[in-house]
């Protein structure tokens, strides 16, 4: 296994923020994280699991190892008449995969298109797009332990999923490293065309009957209209969550600002579009320096090019207080700040 040396970030994180790591390891079977947290070279260095870099904001250098997760391998482990359970290594491209069941005519993922990053980030934030969740498909995980060593078998309620949350985002962060995700697949596809333009797009795609491969397409024909390719402008895709508030807050809201939109998310709250509240603060479209907001989509915070991630963070900080005084809504962040 190589290991590198003050080590460039800058092709790994999709804000592109040219920053160093002094260690770098890329992991390619679960054997090696064994042999990384055995060395007494690295047993009090600060690690950090780096899959696509697509969801994390570096906002100095770090200074520790870099575990580069380039875990791989997709396999059918499972399979019945109605569905398939598929093992994915977590250093596989989550879009690949996607691409990989669709082909195969396996559902549950097809509105999850396009999403970046790897496998093993997916679970961890319950990933969702397009009124679908991963945990709807979520079968299991199987994580390194840091403290013993062993690999642990997680199940879909082990996970406590929640909106962009899980265990591995709270109370098992840091304590595990997700190393192979499993998927339990549809061969007899329900298809969820109901959430945002999803049905419009299919519509003026000149879809006469719904497949795996025109929903998947329709989703990134959206996507690609609406966030910026972080090859060409550097981003983290969205920035923020979308806020979740109480019924009864939303009506004070609709009361106020006429045009609010707002999903119902069970009988008693709904979510609120962050990119509508960011735009209406007036943000979308705004450039400091080598930094700003897109212009397209005001949920997405850019690097323009020689942008440093201190001043993106404390952008999004300005963000977050100008919605809250306009609206009374908290915006949290989705990315990972480091």
């Amino acid at each position: 296994m190589l290991i590198e040396e003050n080590f460039s970030l800058k092709d790994h994180n999709t804000f592109r923020l040219d920053v160093r790591a002094n260690f770098k390891a890329g992991i390619t079977q679960p054997e090696e994280l064994q042999e990384l947290y055995a060395n007494p070279k690295f047993k009090t260095v600060k690690k950090l699991v780096l899959g696509g870099g697509s969801n994390v904001l570096f906002t100095r250098n770090f200074l520790g190892l870099v575990l580069k997760m380039e875990i791989g391998g997709i396999a059918v482990e499972q399979d019945s008449a109605d569905s398939v359970i598929v093992s994915f290594g977590a250093g596989e491209n989550w879009h690949q995969c996607v691409l990989w069941a669709v082909e195969h005519g396996y559902a549950g993922i097809e509105n999850l298109s396009l999403i970046p990053g790897t496998v093993g980030a997916a679970p961890m934030q319950n990933i969702g797009a397009y009124g679908v969740e991963l945990k709807e498909v979520f079968h299991s995980l199987d994580a390194y332990d840091v403290k013993t060593g062993k690999i642990s078998r997680f199940y879909n309620e082990d996970c406590k999923f929640g909106y962009r949350y899980s265990v591995f985002k709270g109370p098992r962060k840091d304590k595990y490293i997700i190393t192979r995700v499993y998927l339990r697949l549809s061969k007899k596809p329900k298809f969820n065309i109901t959430y945002g333009n999803l049905k419009e797009t299919l519509e003026q795609m000149g879809v006469e009957e719904l497949t795996l491969k025109n929903v998947s397409q329709a989703v990134i024909n959206i996507r690609q209209s609406k966030l910026p390719d972080p090859l060409e402008i550097g981003n983290a895709g969205s920035f923020f969550k979308n806020p979740v508030v109480e019924k009864v807050y939303f009506d004070s809201l609709k009361a106020a600002f006429e045009e609010i939109p707002g999903y119902e998310v069970d009988e008693g709250s709904v979510k609120l579009p962050a990119a509508w509240l960011i735009d209406q603060c007036g943000w979308k479209g705004t450039r400091i320096g080598d930094i700003g907001v897109h212009d397209k989509q005001a949920l997405v915070l850019v690097n323009h090019g020689n942008g440093k991630g201190k001043d993106i963070l404390k952008l999004s900080m300005e963000i977050q207080k100008s919605v809250f005084s306009t609206f009374g809504v908290e915006l949290e962040r989705e990315v990972n700040v480091v």
